[in-house]
């Protein structure tokens, strides 16, 4: 996405809310996740913990992004054949 939005293409209103909204929900769970994963760790000095939750976030978020973009690509084939 964040190279998508570099290269300059022009986009409209509503990709823009989109783009925003993914982000949004994103940025929740990962409030979420960091909240329970505190809650875990309270008392603690588990740093690998921490990082291996991190790690999981960020591969969540990008499986769910690939899936996205899969779908996507479908649909754009089955509108030109």
């Amino acid at each position: 996405m964040a190279k998508m939005l570099r290269e300059g293409a022009s986009y409209t209103q509503r990709d823009i809310v989109e783009i925003l909204g993914e982000f949004s929900a994103f940025k929740d769970r990962v409030m979420k996740k960091f909240k329970d994963l505190s809650r875990e760790l309270e008392g603690k000095a588990n740093e690998h913990d921490l990082w291996v939750n991190v790690y999981l976030i960020s591969s969540d978020y990008a499986e769910e992004i690939a899936g996205k973009r899969h779908k996507l690509q479908e649909q754009m084939q089955k509108i030109i054949s």
